[in-house]
């Protein structure tokens, strides 16, 4: 069971979606705007925030911004439509993944299972080192030099399944299965705006990455190689 705090300012969508995430076991906290939904974070104390971006007053861009600022909590957004700049504006503002609305509530259930679930330690064993970026599979802790790195789920799993197998390059699609598990045709932004910011944690210049490295037409790999 996940602990869902949602924000979303359409009444009878919001009590909809937390009655069918309730049906699904989880418990679902509500807010009606972004500054509702901002002053209940701490109460509430939620696993994963599920957040509409067309609010009133603050919204769902801002919203995100402000969490993503403040911590490493997955973030869902919800958006009335699979409108280009809507996407990319609530990636790049620190989402991890999104839903069209209307969405079925068990969509929305199998995307909060799926990002709970990269949070969870994948291997037992030795902390590796990579030059000067740690990773430790059973701590589910990054560090680079003697810093300790904050990465979201979603970037920790990124980073996770990259470093497998260093060399090896992954498509896009690859690891949308992998990482956000979309059996289908996903959006390979989710890819792409999640590998920016994992680049702006780790590497010492994410212009010129050393770690994790694009190939072009293809993907991404896990360096140095």
């Amino acid at each position: 069971m996940a602990r869902i705090l949602l924000i979303e300012d359409d009444h009878a969508v919001r009590r909809g979606l937390a009655l069918a995430l309730d049906r699904h076991g989880h418990a679902v906290g509500e807010a009606g705007t972004g500054e509702e939904g901002l002053r209940a974070l701490g109460g509430t104390r939620p696993d994963v925030i599920v957040l509409d971006l067309m609010l009133p007053g603050m919204d769902g861009f801002e919203v995100c911004r402000r969490i993503r600022a403040a911590g490493n909590l997955p973030i869902i957004m919800l958006t009335a439509r699979g409108d280009d700049l809507d996407v990319v504006g609530g990636l790049e503002a620190g989402a991890d993944d999104y839903v069209v609305k209307p969405v079925q509530p068990r969509v929305l259930d199998a995307r909060v299972r799926a990002v709970l679930r990269r949070g969870a330690p994948t291997a037992d064993g030795a902390p590796e080192r990579h030059h000067d970026l740690t990773i430790d599979r059973a701590a589910l802790a990054v560090t680079k030099g003697a810093r300790q790195v904050s990465l979201t789920p979603t970037e920790l799993r990124l980073l996770l399944e990259l470093s497998r197998s260093p060399g090896q390059v992954l498509s896009r699609q690859q690891l949308l299965e992998l990482v956000w598990e979309h059996d289908y045709l996903g959006d390979s932004r989710l890819v792409d705006n999640c590998v920016q910011r994992l680049r702006a944690k780790i590497e010492d210049e994410p212009s010129r990455p050393v770690f994790v490295q694009t190939v072009r037409g293809f993907g991404y790999r896990f360096g140095p190689v």
